[in-house]
C-alpha cells in the first residue's frame, strides 16, 4: 500500500501534516508492506502555487497512491480521488509519523469536508 501525506516541509516522517492537501508544498509518500514502512519518498507538489480542479488528485494518482492522508480537503477533491480509486482520509495532524500511526490504529479513516471548503461553498456532502 502506498500512502500520500500532504506536508508543509520535505522532512519525511518528521514533516508537519499540511492542513489542506491542494495547497501543500510537498507530498510524503510511504510504502507499507504488512504494516511496516518499506520506503519514504518526498515529492514536490507541482501545483502548490495554483491549480485547476482535479490537477492535484491526478498528480497524486500518477504516484501510484492508494490512500491520501491530509488535514482537510473539499468534497469535489474527495470525489476526484475516489474516481481514481484513492481513498481520501482527512483529519490528520501532527507529523507524518504521528498521522500514519493514527491511521494504522484506525483512528483516522474517514472523510469530512474541511471547514474552509464548506465556507467557500464547495464542501459537498459525503
Amino acid at each position: 500500500m502506498r500512502i500520500a501525506v500532504s506536508t508543509e516541509t520535505n522532512a519525511g516522517l518528521d514533516a508537519p501534516v499540511a492542513g489542506h492537501f491542494g495547497r501543500c508544498p510537498f507530498f510524503t509518500l510511504i510504502d507499507l508492506e504488512a504494516e511496516q514502512i518499506q520506503a519514504v519518498q518526498v515529492v514536490t507538489n507541482p501545483y502548490f502555487l495554483a491549480h485547476e480542479p482535479g490537477q492535484v488528485p491526478q498528480f497524486v494518482h500518477s504516484q501510484n497512491v492508494n490512500v491520501m492522508l491530509t488535514g482537510g480537503m473539499g468534497g469535489r477533491a474527495a470525489a476526484f480521488f475516489e474516481e481514481y480509486g484513492i481513498r481520501p482520509v482527512t483529519g490528520a495532524s501532527g507529523t507524518v509519523r504521528q498521522a500514519l500511526e493514527c491511521f494504522q490504529r484506525g483512528e483516522l479513516g474517514g472523510y469530512a469536508p474541511c471547514s474552509e471548503s464548506v465556507a467557500h461553498g464547495h464542501g459537498g456532502s459525503h
